[in-house]
């Protein structure tokens, strides 16, 4: 579902958060002056345009881009294997494990000596 630039992403709880965050941080801006304050100021412009609009630029990107990659993996998922290719996996496990043996000294309870 793709969103029109316009389409208002923010609803509710988030648009008041962002209007009072907006308001909180344009009055620290105020308050402090200097680098520090005119970011805070930018910041604060930023939160309160996001909540008076109810639009965000960036939400809706991160949507798309969520919504692109859950299409993508829904689409690409591994097919399950066949009986024959079962049955060789099962043929390589034991090949592989055929040969191993058992020292009986476990390394994470009696670790080698020197090390």
């Amino acid at each position: 579902m793709k969103q029109n630039s316009s389409t208002p992403n923010v609803h509710g709880w988030e648009r008041a958060a962002s209007i009072a965050g907006g308001l909180y941080f344009l009055g620290k801006g105020l308050a402090r002056g200097g680098l520090g304050g005119i970011l805070q100021l930018g910041l604060g412009g930023l939160a309160l345009a996001r909540g008076i609009s109810g639009h965000c630029e960036a939400k809706r990107v991160l949507c798309e881009m969520n919504e692109h990659s859950a299409a993508n993996a829904s689409s690409s998922r591994m097919p399950e294997p066949q009986e024959a290719d079962k049955q060789q996996m099962k043929a390589n496990a034991q090949a592989a494990t055929g040969t191993a043996t058992v020292t009986g000294n476990d390394s994470l309870e009696n670790p080698p000596a020197g090390v």
